[in-house]
């Protein structure tokens, strides 16, 4: 009797799992191509990568393995650790910056007025734009003598115009300048969905207390917009490491190897002097060096992120 009732058990529980197996199959077969694509397309080169930066290779001759030849040469590569102190200083510079600014103009676009949307689409427009057209034009801009920017400062007494693109005190605050006006729409708007997710009833409790506007800013806008912040915080990081087209559109890299960048610096070994092995060492060690500052950053954030 008891194995009467148990058989039919059984059958209902094969039957699920059979169902729930053609559920998986199904999920997977719609995202088969892009694991195809990403095994394929980014697996594929980052493992090459890896493998090349093992051997000295110039593209038209045979590899040559060396080991880790290649990594035990950065330390001692004058230009390696120059371009590593100018990608430091855009970093230190343009995240700060770049974030203040945003936050600020996410503060008065989340006011209720009208023709705010305008400023809202004005302001994420160069987030959307290409980067080499925005260098282009940054490029006229800062021209020493036709310039826009130079027109501007020459009409203040007292000031004296920089060559931002021909002077090495100029040309990183010039790149750093492009940057942060090109990144602030995207970071402006991650912080406006931050504002307005915050409830209007804790600033009504506070101004009722007799806070003033610094301190709901201080007490209330800022300890709620945390999450928001961190990951502006991280994504702003990842991205000054990756600086290149700034550079390489208004500078080239110069005067004198003042803006000569990680990346910049991997373009020139793999593209131009076609030093693959080399370039995959310098890209590997930047990887490193991001995976490293992203994993301090997840592991900091638990004493100033909360999430509920």
């Amino acid at each position: 009797m008891a194995t009467a009732e148990l058989a039919p058990k059984s059958a209902v529980s094969r039957s699920r799992r059979m169902r729930r197996l053609r559920e998986n199959a199904t999920g997977y077969l719609f995202i088969a191509p892009w694991i195809i694509g990403l095994v394929v397309f980014t697996g594929g080169p980052i493992f090459g990568g890896l493998a090349l930066s093992l051997f000295d290779w110039d593209t038209l001759s045979a590899p040559e393995f060396i080991g880790f030849d290649n990594f035990t040469r950065l330390p001692t590569d004058e230009r390696f650790v120059r371009s590593l102190h100018q990608t430091a200083y855009f970093t230190f510079a343009s995240v700060p910056l770049g974030l203040t600014i945003s936050f600020f103009l996410a503060l008065l676009v989340n006011q209720k007025l009208k023709g705010v949307n305008f400023f809202r689409t004005a302001y994420f427009l160069p987030g959307v734009s290409s980067v080499v057209a925005i260098a282009l034009i940054w490029g006229w801009l800062y021209d020493g003598h036709t310039g826009l920017v130079n027109f501007l400062l020459d009409l203040i007494p007292g000031v004296t115009p920089p060559l931002w693109l021909v002077d090495t005190r100029w040309s990183m605050p010039a790149v750093i300048i492009m940057s942060v006006w090109r990144t602030m729409g995207f970071d402006m708007i991650i912080f406006l969905a931050g504002l307005q997710a915050i409830a209007p009833e804790y600033y009504e409790s506070a101004r009722i207390d007799g806070a003033n506007r610094w301190q709901l800013l201080r007490h209330i806008t800022l300890p709620l917009i945390r999450f928001p912040t961190f990951f502006l915080v991280v994504v702003s990081i990842i991205g000054s490491f990756k600086v290149f087209e700034q550079t390489l559109i208004l500078t080239n890299g110069g005067p004198a190897f003042s803006t000569y960048t990680l990346v910049f610096y991997i373009y020139r070994h793999a593209f131009q002097q076609f030093n693959m092995g080399y370039a995959s060492a310098m890209a590997f060690t930047l990887f490193a060096i991001t995976f490293i500052v992203t994993m301090f950053q997840w592991r900091m954030q638990r004493r100033w992120v909360h999430y509920d």
